[in-house]
């Protein structure tokens, strides 16, 4: 089986604004994350990010705008050799629809661990908020709760 890194996106890999992200000119990785995502392929684990993107669900922005966005990620990443396995993510917002796939709910989590035969128990999940922790133990995985735009490298020694 394989293992993996579970990263929550806004307030993980890029700067939480309080405001929603779908722009990529307002994108900004945070400090640390390149090192670290390196760092966790370097030990072999597959990279795969979990978000939350309740905007579309409003109405505030497209499943379009999240894919383009996606999309300068992993070409800024490539850069540094870097490839996310996958993202997946919820359009869902509370206030318009019911769904499984929001966390604190691992619909998403479920989904990655089944089709890339992932092991929970060898595999962890990184986020800033309570429902990232709650989804990531719902599934069986590590959970590691970092403070919003914090230096992602300065965690990895929590990684066995």
């Amino acid at each position: 089986m394989n293992k993996a890194i579970f990263l929550d996106r806004d307030g993980v890999i890029n700067k939480e604004t309080g405001d929603y992200n779908y722009k990529p000119e307002d994108f900004i990785i945070n400090e640390g994350v390149k090192e670290a995502l390196q760092y966790f392929i370097d030990k072999n684990y597959l990279i795969i990010v979990i978000t939350n993107q309740g905007g579309i669900g409003k109405g505030l922005y497209s499943k379009k705008d999240v894919e383009i966005l996606h999309e300068s990620l992993i070409k800024e990443l490539s850069k540094e050799k870097i490839t996310l396995t996958e993202i997946y993510y919820c359009p869902h917002h509370p206030s318009t629809s019911n769904c499984l796939c929001r966390k604190p709910d691992n619909i998403l989590i479920e989904k990655a661990l089944a089709k890339f035969n992932i092991d929970p128990a060898t595999s962890y999940f990184i986020g800033d908020t309570d429902r990232d922790i709650q989804a990531a133990k719902k599934s069986g995985l590590s959970a590691i709760k970092i403070p919003a735009n914090d230096n992602l490298n300065k965690h990895i020694k929590k990684i066995k």
